[in-house]
């Protein structure tokens, strides 16, 4: 409860928070299910929130496995600085700039991106950026996993990536588009 009240007073003040709830465990199963949890792996989160996809990742991933999540939201990026395990690196600034900010750190060698930012809100050339960047950081057989609003995101995805699913998660506040490209 307390994670939604943070969440409603922000949706109110900053409008780059796009929920008035935080994830609900089905939608993050749903976004998940693509990964593999049985070795170790890294996993960047593009705008990771009150961190409940963190909570839910870090029960999964192994020892030697490695989160960074991103959140431009001050309360945000404060309950995310909370998390105590060093499996975790958080960074309070724009994925407009992950190649910089990990300063050329796991260039090529990222398994998974999960990303929750509000993509419609962003203006077309920060957004084919933020997907080419995606790409750079992926490792070959890399997926992006991205949970949205709306099917926008369908063609940037299959101009950086050249491919995409989608699946509908009905069972959140608001409902999902689920998608999921893979760098060949």
């Amino acid at each position: 409860m307390k994670s939604t009240i943070t969440y409603l007073k922000n949706f109110l003040k900053d409008k780059d928070v796009a929920s008035v709830t935080p994830s609900s465990k089905l939608l993050i199963r749903r976004v998940c299910g693509p990964i593999d949890f049985d070795k170790d792996i890294v996993i960047l989160e593009y705008g990771a929130g009150t961190g409940v996809f963190a909570d839910y990742l870090l029960k999964q991933m192994t020892k030697d496995s490695k989160l960074i999540l991103f959140e431009t939201n001050e309360d945000f990026y404060d309950k995310l600085k909370e998390i105590s395990d060093p499996r975790v690196e958080v960074f309070n600034d724009s994925v407009e700039h992950v190649k910089t900010l990990l300063k050329g750190k796991y260039l090529d060698e990222v398994d998974y991106v999960i990303s929750g930012i509000p993509f419609s809100f962003l203006e077309p050339d920060m957004k084919s950026s933020i997907l080419s960047q995606t790409v750079d950081m992926l490792k070959k057989g890399g997926k992006f996993l991205a949970y949205q609003t709306s099917g926008h995101l369908k063609d940037p995805l299959r101009k950086a990536f050249g491919n995409i699913s989608t699946e509908m998660e009905f069972l959140n506040v608001p409902p999902m588009v689920v998608y999921e490209a893979t760098k060949e």
